[in-house]
């Protein structure tokens, strides 16, 4: 008998967020062979300049892809949670490009180059659906590049809020508008291009404007419309499913 991995039930609920699977494409998924591993915070779990054989699914944690400058700035292109197999372009970009790093300690579970390419040539839709979910990576990516560098530094902030307050949604890691954000002002910054103090001083603003509250980790969204509206975010870009959470 084949073995069930519960670990990739939010693999299951990001793919079923973008679009519907059937009950074997399901068990197809639940069936892919998996190396578990569990890295600590602030430790690569890939490094910009390796050679992959095997992609990276997220199980629980918070990650970032990132660049290094030569002077030694570090700017965050993405943040990862639960579900995202970040680095699914190392199926065809044989070289990374960046690196990925955990934030917080994560749990993770790496999937063959080969198991993958079987799991999409048995079930073709798969296929065309980690494809589509790469696509709309592009898609926020292009938000990102458009955040940093158009958009107010309130504006950048709440519009960065938004985004993860939807996509941990679709992965069921929001409750009754509040979620657990484990990153550093310092994560924040070099997600933003801002300084740490520029980012303690939106974070201020937003609270005054009665936009958000923080308890430690956890965000509370105090005013969705309101803070949709401050960092004028449209989720048409995240290409969801199901919209009526939105």
């Amino acid at each position: 008998m084949e073995a069930i991995h519960p670990q990739t039930g939010a693999l299951i609920r990001k793919l079923e967020s973008i679009a519907h699977l059937t009950p074997e494409e399901t068990a197809a998924l639940q069936r892919l062979p998996l190396r578990l591993k569990t890295v600590a915070a602030d430790q690569d779990i890939v490094s910009e300049g390796d050679t992959a054989s095997e992609c990276c699914l997220i199980v629980a944690g918070f990650a970032c892809r990132y660049n290094v400058t030569a002077e030694g700035k570090r700017q965050i292109l993405s943040f990862h949670i639960s579900g995202d197999i970040a680095d699914l372009q190392s199926l065809h970009l044989t070289v990374m490009d960046h690196s990925l790093s955990a934030l917080i300690p994560c749990k993770l579970a790496f999937i063959q180059h080969d198991d993958l390419r079987a799991l999409m040539g048995g079930h073709p839709r798969l296929g065309d659906l980690f494809w589509r979910d790469t696509l709309i990576e592009a898609a926020v990516f292009r938000q990102w590049v458009v955040n940093v560098g158009r958009r107010p530094a309130l504006t950048r902030m709440a519009h960065l809020l938004c985004e993860l307050l939807v996509r941990l949604r679709a992965v069921a890691l929001v409750e009754d508008h509040a979620f657990n954000l484990p990153v550093t002002q310092a994560d924040l910054a070099d997600a933003m291009a801002l300084s740490n103090v520029h980012v303690n001083r939106v974070s201020q603003e937003l609270r005054k404007m009665g936009l958000i509250a923080f308890q430690g980790k956890t965000l509370r969204v105090l005013d969705w419309e309101g803070l949709k509206t401050t960092g004028e975010f449209d989720p048409t870009y995240l290409h969801l499913a199901k919209k009526d959470a939105l």
